[in-house]
């Protein structure tokens, strides 16, 4: 078996410029250009067409419309089915729009985090794809759950909750023959959002 992918594809998501962050983070469009990606997607909450921009300097640029995204004019769909080396990936932001924003919102409350929610959003809004990338949630996800890979780059900018802290992340998504997918989430430590600007994180 091929240990060499036939395509890589960059997926962010979650990057806020500028409702939460000034810049996108130090670090993330040289770790996608020294990936060699093919593609990027975004997963939505892009909040500004530069970040696109910025993206598309690098590679092709496919993007969804997340729960911030109300300035794009003509706006941004809110899911797209792809195709690389022969598989279909499924992108959405996952909120599913402002009705079900707010029941999820509700759910997390009574719930907690649930990974299921938003694989059953992919699946009734996606059901031929075989990868489900999502964002919304802030939360790493890498796992094959029947028999698809479920992918969330986690938040671009960072997630912090209570004891739940996760670093800005990106992820990889490496296509081999026999339509063998892989994912990764790279994360981009020794960095953090102050009043939305990136610093170092400062000593406990």
């Amino acid at each position: 078996m091929s240990q060499t992918p036939l395509l890589t594809v960059g997926v962010v998501g979650d990057t806020h410029v500028p409702d939460r962050a000034a810049s996108l983070a130090p670090g993330l469009l040289d770790g996608l250009r020294g990936a060699g990606v093919a593609h990027i997607l975004h997963a939505g909450d892009v909040c500004s067409g530069r970040v696109l921009k910025e993206l598309a300097e690098i590679a092709p640029v496919s993007a969804v419309r997340g729960n911030r995204d109300f300035l794009f004019s003509p706006p941004l769909p809110m899911a797209l089915e792809l195709e690389f080396c022969g598989v279909k990936v499924g992108l959405l932001h996952g909120h599913g729009g402002m009705r079900r924003y707010w029941m999820d919102k509700f759910a997390y409350i009574v719930e907690g985090y649930r990974v299921e929610r938003y694989t059953r959003l992919g699946v009734d809004t996606l059901p031929r794809a075989a990868v489900l990338v999502y964002g919304h949630s802030h939360r790493p996800e890498n796992r094959w759950i029947d028999g698809r890979l479920i992918f969330n780059a986690g938040a671009a900018t960072g997630f912090k909750l209570g004891k739940e802290v996760f670093p800005p992340s990106y992820g990889l998504l490496r296509f081999y023959p026999q339509a063998r997918v892989e994912g990764e989430i790279v994360n981009l430590p020794g960095i953090e959002l102050c009043s939305g600007v990136w610093e170092a994180p400062r000593a406990l």
